[in-house]
């Protein structure tokens, strides 16, 4: 099984500056490779203390720099707030920068204030970026980008430098909605798992999907990639209290960025299933939507994490586990500390793993 690791740059509260979060983040991002991670990921956000990178691109291709082994995630680059050409430059430059390394991670944003800070309407979210993805999906693999669609016009121009080898197997989307999981499916993209919602729910999605891609495809779809917030220790009680204190503060800064206490959502066109979030939050209540969360991730002694790994596994067939180790506040001592320690403990016993072909 293929283990990774991921930056988010959180700064709750301003505890400390920017800058110091920066450097804290890139002094674990560096520790990636040489742990034995076997990529990084960084994750698009603007304007507040959600997540600090607002250009995950330029933050890969800074590890690009420092490394020389690690794949570079996108977990994700946010189409519709991007010209899909430049996005596919971009990426295409990366990996001949990188000599290959890139894996592709695109989604469609979910927060209000970002898309109101870009000045674009949420409603034409979905169509925007079903378009900027079909766009997207061929230039990488033809080196050309061409599209005529409702909101995405383009006349061809070429894609240089050129893409050098393909990008199919290494090209994934965040679904969380069923109706996102069937779209990607037909663009022959892979899965991008954060996990928000039952792991029996997931499973049942997936079905659908790997239904859908088999039948439009005729070929199996990717292994989904699973991102988790991790927390690992030797002592049990203190990986449970760590884990509901930062794993539960990170899901307050999920409610808090994306506004789920707010119906918003429900009559935003594209995002009614998110809208359900907050009939379930109002019907289960605060605690129980963080208890919940936090079960959802990979925490624990290492024993209780690998466990966890492979319950995700039979629910999803997940060939790469991707670790964000440093979340909602967590003092840095504390998340190198956990990190150091899943990479030691955990991480052998996951690459000694080999997970079936063909979903599990």
């Amino acid at each position: 099984m293929h283990v990774g690791m991921s930056t988010v740059f959180q700064n709750p509260g301003k505890r400390l500056s920017d800058y110091e979060v920066y450097r804290n983040e890139l002094r674990l991002a560096d520790l990636a490779e040489p742990l034995g991670y076997e990529s990084i990921w960084g994750v698009e956000h603007h304007f507040t203390d959600y997540t600090m990178c607002p250009d995950v691109l330029q933050f890969l291709s800074y590890m690009a720099g420092r490394t020389e082994r690690a794949k570079l995630g996108s977990m994700v680059v946010v189409l519709p707030w991007h010209d899909p050409v430049r996005v596919a430059e971009e990426f295409v430059m990366l990996d001949n920068l990188s000599d290959g390394r890139v894996v592709v991670g695109v989604g469609r944003g979910l927060a209000r204030v970002e898309y109101a800070g870009f000045r674009l309407d949420m409603n034409e979210s979905r169509q925007r970026f079903n378009e900027s993805a079909e766009l997207l999906v061929h230039a990488l693999e033809e080196g050309y980008a061409e599209f005529d669609g409702e909101l995405v016009n383009q006349p061809r121009v070429e894609i240089r430098p050129n893409p050098f080898r393909t990008f199919q197997g290494r090209t994934y989307a965040a679904a969380i909605s069923p109706e996102s999981s069937i779209i990607l499916a037909k663009l022959g993209v892979g899965i991008l798992i954060i996990p928000q919602k039952p792991w029996h729910d997931v499973q049942y999605e997936l079905a659908s999907y790997r239904a859908t891609y088999q039948e439009v495809n005729n070929s199996e779809p990717p292994a989904p990639v699973v991102v988790t917030f991790a927390y690992c220790d030797e002592d049990e009680e203190r990986a449970a209290e760590m884990s509901r204190k930062y794993v539960g503060g990170y899901w307050e800064s999920v409610m808090r960025h994306y506004e789920f206490r707010s119906d918003h959502l429900k009559t935003t066109r594209g995002y009614e299933y998110y809208g359900g979030f907050t009939d379930k939050i109002n019907t289960y209540g605060d605690r129980d939507v963080v208890d919940f969360f936090v079960n959802l991730q990979v925490t624990g002694t290492p024993e209780q994490c690998y466990q966890k790994v492979m319950d995700i596994y039979g629910y999803t067939g997940t060939d790469s586990l991707v670790a964000a180790f440093s979340y909602g506040g967590m003092p840095y001592d504390d998340a190198e500390r956990s990190m150091r320690l899943f990479a030691s403990e955990v991480m052998p016993e996951l690459k000694k793993f080999e997970p079936n072909p063909g979903w599990g």
